[in-house]
């Protein structure tokens, strides 16, 4: 179909499917309204949202230590993505397309992405230490599936299995945001958080808060895992589960949208 057809079709005058626009649209205007948030908002929304995976990672423990079944594990940690997304909290590895939309389409600045992404990392690492405090209080009896699911991330060696592994978690969750981005539906949106968490946790893909949290719980749980053990982990965790969410999701939907990208870039100067 011609670039003319097309804008005859539709409402647009780009050279654009409506639907794109219109997600387009909704993606930047919630990338911004992100990055123009205080630092106090944006702490208080990344500690809940530590604390609502931590609901996730309640739910998965529970599953994993009744029936030692990943996939059905990472069904029942969906609970977390979907008190996430009722509760309009953050989760820092959320942030990759929104706020990067925006900063491009010129809504917003680099020192505000950073900001944004420090303050929910840190909010969201605390929260859930907290929670997992509660988790290891509460459910003694579920500390030896703690300290193997821990064992799982920490052992494992620095690897190009590890490194995709990363990679697929950062593009997992960004994929998820994007698909609840493009639909009015709050059931659709569900639908999309239970995806999510069902490839996350039920395959084990490397997350570096959903992870971190399993292995703070550890720790907690008084195993042999160390602080320091965690933060090698974290630290390569961290950067490739950005690049899977920056490459493999962000950077192809601004490609399909660059006339839109353009259009809003001249509109801001």
């Amino acid at each position: 179909m011609s670039e003319e057809k097309r804008r005859e079709l539709g409402d647009s005058d780009a050279p654009i499917e409506d639907d794109l626009q219109d997600s387009f649209d909704s993606t930047v205007e919630a990338g911004a309204e992100r990055l123009h948030r205080t630092l106090g908002t944006i702490l208080i929304t990344g500690f809940f949202g530590g604390l609502e995976v931590g609901v996730g990672i309640m739910a998965l423990l529970a599953v994993l230590t009744e029936t030692g079944n990943h996939l059905l594990a990472g069904l029942a940690f969906s609970v977390g993505l979907i008190a996430l997304l009722l509760a309009h909290s953050e989760l820092f590895t959320e942030n990759f397309l929104l706020p990067i939309a925006a900063l491009v389409a010129r809504e917003g600045n680099v020192r505000q992405l950073i900001t944004l992404w420090a303050g929910t990392l840190v909010a969201n690492l605390a929260g859930g230490w907290l929670f997992m405090w509660l988790i290891v209080q509460a459910f003694p009896e579920w500390h030896e599936t703690l300290a193997e699911s821990a064992h799982h991330f920490v052992d494992a060696p620095f690897s190009l299995q590890t490194v995709v592994l990363a990679v697929l978690g950062g593009s997992t969750i960004t994929l998820m945001t994007r698909m609840q981005q493009g639909t009015e539906s709050d059931p659709a949106k569900i639908v999309a958080a239970v995806v999510g968490g069902f490839l996350l946790a039920g395959l084990q893909l490397f997350h570096s808060i959903l992870d971190s949290l399993l292995i703070f719980g550890a720790i907690q749980a008084g195993t042999d895992i160390t602080y320091g053990q965690w933060l090698g982990w974290f630290g390569y965790t961290l950067l490739f589960n950005i690049l899977g969410g920056l490459l493999l999701v962000t950077a192809l939907r601004l490609l399909r949208t660059k006339d839109l990208v353009d259009e809003r870039r001249r509109e801001n100067g």
